[in-house]
């Protein structure tokens, strides 16, 4: 998505996001791949179910192992896209589709059975991986004094989309709360609802972040002011361990805690 929307401002970059692409890629598959394992020592209660090939294949036949082939799938079509000269970016944009969308098929989405309520998933997981993605180029040219133009008016144009994008954000996992919750008293009264609390507190304060960006950083760096640049990649890194943790918490809340009864 980034280098199809923003190739002015990254392709300086180029070579340097296929190399962390292809980098991040290597590190989604092995995480698929031990998340994978993991569901097959959970159901047999023992470490050995990781290798235990009886169960594995048991897991291969239901939604765990439907979603861990669409993952597999789309990250090697990601792979190939970012060599592909002409349409590769498209490739990629597709492969991330079906990558995506494995995350509708397990977790408690699929409870629902409402082809609605995966597609507001993909649609939030859409908004999420257009935010991160656009972090690491951001950063890079940040640092570098020779791109401060260039990342004033990158950090500028996303900052105008990210409006929309929030907007989204909001929408999008206030009616999947919702729909999974079936009413809002359980927020408060459940470990479920408290945690995904902790979760929405994290991303306000992502949201704090964004906006110091946009309304303080990017101005005094369209002004010149290369200190706001270093400002703007430490804020960019804060915005990248704020990030980790809430995926923590959504892989708490989609694969350790129960849905409130």
């Amino acid at each position: 998505m980034i280098r199809l929307i923003f190739w002015d401002y990254v392709k300086c970059l180029d070579a340097r996001l296929r190399r962390f692409s292809l980098g991040l890629a290597g590190v989604a598959v092995t995480a698929a791949i031990i998340g994978f394992l993991l569901r097959g020592a959970a159901l047999t209660g023992d470490i050995a179910g990781m290798v235990d090939r009886e169960m594995l294949g048991l897991l291969w036949g239901t939604s765990v192992g439907e979603a861990f082939t669409y993952r597999l799938a789309g990250i090697i079509v990601i792979s190939i896209g970012l060599y592909l000269p002409v349409i590769g970016a498209w490739v990629s944009l597709a492969g991330g589709l079906i990558a995506l969308w494995s995350f509708t098929q397990i977790g408690h989405i699929p409870d629902q059975e409402q082809t609605g309520i995966r597609l507001l998933l993909l649609l939030h997981l859409l908004g999420v991986s257009f935010w991160v993605g656009i972090l690491a180029p951001l950063r890079w040219l940040a640092r570098d004094p020779e791109y401060l133009a260039v990342a004033a008016n990158f950090g500028d144009k996303f900052g105008v989309m990210a409006s929309g994008i929030v907007a989204v954000l909001v929408l999008a996992g206030g009616l999947m709360a919702w729909l999974i919750l079936g009413t809002l008293s359980l927020i408060f009264t459940t470990a479920y609802g408290l945690a995904l609390v902790g979760k929405v507190t994290l991303v306000a304060l992502l949201l704090g972040l964004a906006a110091a960006n946009k309304l303080r950083f990017i101005p005094a760096m369209q002004a010149g002011n290369q200190k706001a640049a270093a400002h703007l990649a430490r804020s960019i890194e804060l915005e990248i361990t704020v990030i980790t943790a809430v995926l923590v918490a959504t892989a708490t809340l989609t694969s350790v805690l129960a849905l409130p009864m």
